[in-house]
């Protein structure tokens, strides 16, 4: 009698390793925006923060994985998979959030990153990566509804270029298909340990490509130590970020993956008023509220489904 308890009581916390993956990487991601918009202040070229510290993020988990004895498969299979996982989820959609900022505005940006839970509980539901469940669809709304709240505020552009704002909204649309593409393609019996520095490897040679583009630089400022310092800080931060996105992706699906700007957002606004010095926005309380609550109902509805036999 007491294996099939123990084996219930299993399946009753499968919530509990994802819930965790979701608040840690969405607390390392608010911890990266911040700093990003620090480097901005120390003349650190987006480009360059990005791409050297991804770099130094690959390295960090290609280190780890080797040392356990998992290094990242190289195959047909495997190379198609770090490349669509590193252009969709990593290269193409910061790039793009990263170039449109100046002409669209911080607010229309962080607006428009609300949308990947969305656009990825939709996709799933397509792919029938997903059932409905009216408990998950409230979970998503609520959290997006949270995340619109908090960034609402930040919309103060009111010339926005054309061309900008839709090529803004192509990055949404990218880190929801990400967000499917790696549950889907998912290689079988790789773990998620290996895929992280193969993913980023990818993203590093595309930013390296971008790098000889107009308009793109990857020189860092070497008359002072700050923005190695920032580098260094931020190559941990993703490293920590996309080992914890992978381990969520397998163990929490799409779209709970899906809420970890939101959960960034969460983190990264209270991080921005005590550290930078900016004003909170009144609506910070009512915002962490419905992501609270969007959080709560999606892992809900995921252990319900577990449990359905």
């Amino acid at each position: 009698m007491k294996a099939p308890s123990t084996d219930m009581r299993l399946r009753k916390n499968t919530w509990l390793v994802p819930l965790l993956c979701l608040l840690a990487g969405g607390t390392l991601l608010g911890l990266s925006t911040n700093l990003a918009k620090f480097a901005g202040e120390v003349q650190l070229p987006a480009a360059a923060l990005l791409f050297w510290s991804i770099t130094g993020a690959a390295l960090v988990l290609l280190v780890a994985s080797v040392w356990r004895g998992n290094t990242p498969p190289i195959n047909a299979r495997t190379l198609e998979y770090y490349s669509v996982s590193a252009f969709a989820g990593v290269a193409g959609a910061n790039l793009i959030f990263f170039s449109a900022t100046p002409h669209v505005g911080a607010g229309f940006v962080a607006l428009i990153i609300t949308l990947p839970p969305l656009l990825t509980y939709v996709g799933a539901l397509a792919f029938r990566v997903e059932r409905f469940q009216i408990v998950r669809a409230v979970g998503v709304a609520s959290a997006l509804a949270g995340a619109v709240v908090l960034a609402a505020r930040k919309l103060s552009a009111p010339d926005v270029e054309l061309f900008w704002l839709l090529l803004t909204l192509i990055g949404p649309v990218l880190l929801a298909i990400g967000n499917l593409y790696r549950t889907m393609r998912w290689p079988e019996g790789v773990s998620a340990d290996a895929l992280a520095p193969g993913m980023l490897m990818a993203a590093a040679a595309m930013l390296l490509a971008v790098g000889f583009l107009p308009g793109f630089s990857l020189a860092v400022p070497m008359d002072r130590s700050l923005p190695l310092i920032l580098i260094a800080v931020q190559t941990f931060l993703f490293a920590g970020q996309f080992l914890l996105l992978f381990l969520l992706q397998k163990t929490g699906g799409p779209v709970l993956l899906s809420l970890l700007g939101s959960v960034g957002a969460l983190v990264g606004v209270p991080v921005a008023i005590f550290l930078q010095g900016e004003a909170p926005p009144e609506s910070l309380l009512l915002g962490a509220v419905l992501i609270g609550a969007g959080i709560a109902l999606l892992s809900l509805g995921k252990t319900r489904g577990k449990q359905r036999p």
